[in-house]
């Protein structure tokens, strides 16, 4: 029998017109019903089963998609000539940011107070009625280029039984104690007002964008008895930071336990006064020989007077910079030099500006130190009425004028431009910032091991992936932020008293269980 069987035998053509013969087998297709009966034929077969990513059908479809879309067509055809049985339902991503931001783009809004303003409710239909617009045409595409899935018996992630699905996993987790409610500093979007987890900063390729942004070296002249005891009266420590905006909550300094620190006057050609001297790491006074008043790195290192090792500094302290948070009680034991492993010479001084609120290791380490966390800024991004000087300013566009407050103050050295690979939000496009927020996170490090072992199991292609890319990143895994300070999505299933004479949390897993409790069935 001669080939396609539905067609005529009317021999080769030899100016075939190919959109014509590929719309006559999907038609064929159509006719027969072929796809659903390859799958009928396999009813009681193994099953192989096909975990299909699925799609934003807010937007059309592009040339990503259909790329992709082969390779999850090829698989499963290949797996049902195998003689397995092969379900492809589609899927619809529904909730999260993109449908958010497509909302907003719909309704005018530019911030997010304006959907508090507008109501949840009210917004949260509008981003249902939008995530939807477009799947005809997704159905239309995926059809045209002969994938088969069965739109007919298709899931949606703003299903109720999905959502179900998604709070029954999160109590799973929360009995098993791998979910907890967190403060910690996470990379956070000012312009979407929601922190990110660790792995959106590799969702795309071009998250991490070249940007050009101001880093300042500021002087903290050292004061106290322990400045006394170690011959460092009139000296003051040289720290390095490419976020002048976080100096307004500087807690401490942070030296590393190893690296040899030099103590030097300031030469005669440079614009600090003379007799002032500095403090900064040894490997790098080369780097500020002109700043520090000297012709060249040799002639700065050579007017080094005093060495001394980071783990000798431990406690020392200074005078602060800005007073807008002096008399809080949670810098009671701030503004003094902390010991720290991550310190390192490769960039700055070797002597790290500390800011709770605004660096992970900033907070883990001062958090060992009995210093707490203060957020001087709000949602937006805007600095708050306490920052006197720079209330209501973008912290971006308030780099400049910290700067040139420094200066006036006398305790700017350097202030130079830095290129550097920063993150950008996946979503918005936007630089993103560093900041302490509430979110729940999963213990990964508890099971990661255990995800490690996995991994050795998986037919990777290409097989470098297992022990580069893939394995790396899971190999140092960590705690896994979970939770968006957004609107529509599946809730965490939390319930928590606000009457701390009655502390208590529960946490729901089905809807059977919230009715119970609240009578009412979501």
């Amino acid at each position: 029998m001669t080939y396609p069987k539905h067609r005529d035998n009317a021999g080769v053509q030899p100016s075939p017109s190919f959109p014509a013969i590929e719309h006559d087998v999907l038609a064929y297709w159509a006719d027969n019903d072929t796809f659903r009966r390859s799958i009928a034929n396999r009813e009681g077969c193994d099953e192989w089963v096909f975990y299909d990513g699925p799609p934003f059908a807010n937007g059309l479809p592009h040339y990503g998609h259909l790329l992709t879309g082969y390779a999850k067509d090829l698989f499963p055809r290949f797996q049902t000539m195998r003689g397995k049985l092969v379900h492809r339902r589609f899927g619809w991503d529904t909730h999260g940011l993109p449908a958010e931001l497509e909302a907003e783009r719909q309704l005018g809004i530019t911030d997010k107070s304006q959907i508090e303003e507008m109501g949840i409710a009210a917004f949260n239909a509008a981003a249902k009625e939008s995530v939807l617009k477009y799947t005809k045409e997704w159905e239309e595409y995926v059809t045209r280029q002969a994938r088969w899935v069965d739109f007919e018996n298709d899931y949606k992630t703003l299903d109720i039984t999905f959502m179900e699905s998604v709070i029954w996993a999160f109590k799973q987790l929360y009995d098993k104690g791998l979910a907890y409610e967190g403060y910690r500093v996470l990379p956070y979007c000012w312009r979407d007002q929601t922190p990110l987890s660790n792995h959106e900063l590799r969702m795309d390729d071009d998250v991490y964008k070249q940007r050009q942004d101001q880093s300042v070296t500021v002087t903290f002249p050292l004061k106290g008895a322990k400045t006394t005891e170690r011959g460092l009266d009139g000296v003051a420590a040289l720290a390095w930071t490419t976020t002048p905006w976080t100096l307004p909550t500087n807690a401490a300094l942070a030296v590393g336990p190893e690296i040899d620190y030099a103590v030097l006057p300031a030469g005669p050609n440079g614009a600090a006064a003379d007799g002032e001297r500095f403090l900064l790491a040894a490997d790098t006074v080369g780097a500020y020989a002109k700043e520090l008043g000297y012709e060249d790195s040799a002639s700065a290192t050579a007017a080094i007077t005093t060495r001394i090792k980071g783990s000798e500094l431990d406690g020392v302290e200074y005078d602060r910079i800005f007073d807008y948070y002096a008399d809080r009680e949670e810098y009671a034991n701030g503004f003094t030099i902390l010991v720290a492993e991550y310190v390192a010479t490769g960039e700055g001084t070797g002597i790290v500006h500390q800011a709770p609120a605004y660096g992970e290791d900033d907070q883990i380490i001062t958090g060992q130190n009995g210093i707490g966390v203060i957020i001087s800024i709000d949602d937006s991004g805007k600095f708050l009425s306490d920052v006197t000087d720079f209330a209501g300013q973008h912290v971006f566009d308030a780099n400049k004028p910290i700067t040139q407050k420094l200066k006036a103050d006398g305790r700017l050295l350097q202030q130079k431009s830095y290129d550097h690979s920063y993150p950008h939000c996946w979503r918005c496009r936007n630089p993103l910032i560093y900041k302490a927020v509430s979110s729940w996170f999963v213990r990964v490090p508890d099971f990661r091991d255990r995800m490690v072992d996995l991994n050795q199991d998986i037919n990777w292609v290409p097989d470098n992936v297992k022990d580069g890319q893939f394995g790396k990143w899971i190999s140092g895994a960590r705690d896994w932020s979970i939770s968006r300070n957004r609107y529509w999505g599946s809730p965490i299933p939390v319930w928590k008293s606000d009457d701390p004479e009655y502390p208590r949390i529960d946490v729901y897993g089905s809807l059977d269980e919230l009715e119970a409790d609240f009578g009412v069935r979501p």
